[in-house]
C-alpha cells in the first residue's frame, strides 16, 4: 500500500508543469536590444539571437517592434529623447547659470547609469557609414548637436570664447558628458577603476568632475580667457 502510495504521489509530481516565464516587457526587450546593439552594431545582431536573449521567438518579437530596424530606432529614441530635452532647457542665455548646470549634469549623468550600453551604442552609430544608421543619425543627434550650439552660444562668449570656438566647444563638452560611459571597458582594462563604475560613489565623482569641468570652461573668466601666445 506504501508503495501504491509513493508511486501515484511520484505521478502527480511528475505531472505537474513549471509556470511559464514571465513575457519580457517593452523595457526589457529595449534593454537587451540595447545591450546588444552597442556590442555588435545594429547589422551585427540577428532577430533571432536578439529574441532567443529574452526567451522569445522571432515572430513573438515581432508582435512587438515590425522590424529590427524600429527596434533599433526606439532604442535610440528612449536614449536620445531625454538628452535632447535636457539640453534644450539647460541653461538661460547669459552668464553660466550654476544651479541649472548642476541640474543638467544631475539628469544627464543619472540618465545614462540607467542605460549603461547607449553612450557605447552612439560611439558605434557615429562611426556606421550604413544608410538607415547616418538616418537615424540624421534624426536624433543633428538637434541634439543643434540644441547644444544654441544653448552655449550666449554663455560662451559671455565666458570669453570666439563665436567660431563654439563647435569645438560643443564637441569637447560632448566627449566630456559621454566619454566616460562609453569607455567603461576600457578604464577598467587600464586599471583606471578597480570597483564598480557605476556605483553611486563612483557616479557622484563623474558628477563633480563635470561640474568642475563646465564651470571652468563656461563660468565668469576673472580678467577674460587667457589665450596662449
Amino acid at each position: 500500500m506504501v508503495t501504491k502510495v509513493a508511486t501515484r504521489r511520484r505521478a502527480g509530481a511528475k505531472q505537474k508543469v513549471a509556470p511559464p516565464a514571465p513575457v519580457p516587457t517593452r523595457e526589457v526587450i529595449l534593454d537587451t536590444a540595447e545591450r546588444m546593439f552597442a556590442a555588435r552594431g545594429v547589422d551585427g545582431v540577428a532577430v533571432r539571437d536578439l529574441a532567443r536573449e529574452i526567451n522569445l521567438t522571432a515572430p513573438s518579437l515581432y508582435n512587438h517592434f515590425p522590424s529590427k530596424q524600429a527596434l533599433y530606432d526606439a532604442v535610440l529614441e528612449r536614449g536620445l529623447r531625454p538628452i535632447v530635452e535636457l539640453v534644450a532647457a539647460a541653461w538661460q542665455p547669459g552668464e553660466l547659470q550654476v544651479d541649472r548646470m548642476r541640474a543638467t549634469v544631475n539628469g544627464l549623468v543619472q540618465h545614462m547609469a540607467a542605460h549603461p550600453h547607449l553612450a557605447q551604442l552612439i560611439q558605434r552609430a557615429l562611426l556606421d557609414q550604413s544608410r538607415n544608421v547616418r538616418a537615424l543619425i540624421q534624426r536624433w543627434l543633428v538637434p541634439l548637436y543643434r540644441q547644444g550650439i544654441a544653448v552655449l552660444r550666449d554663455t560662451a562668449e559671455e565666458a570669453g570664447w570666439e563665436s567660431g570656438e563654439i563647435p569645438n566647444l560643443a564637441v569637447g563638452l560632448f566627449g566630456l558628458v559621454f566619454s566616460y560611459f562609453a569607455n567603461v571597458a576600457t578604464l577598467r582594462a587600464v586599471g583606471a577603476w578597480s570597483g564598480d563604475p557605476f556605483s553611486s560613489r563612483a557616479l557622484a565623482g563623474q558628477r563633480e568632475f563635470l561640474e568642475k569641468a563646465i564651470y571652468r570652461l563656461l563660468g565668469p573668466q576673472p580678467g577674460g580667457l587667457r589665450r596662449p601666445s
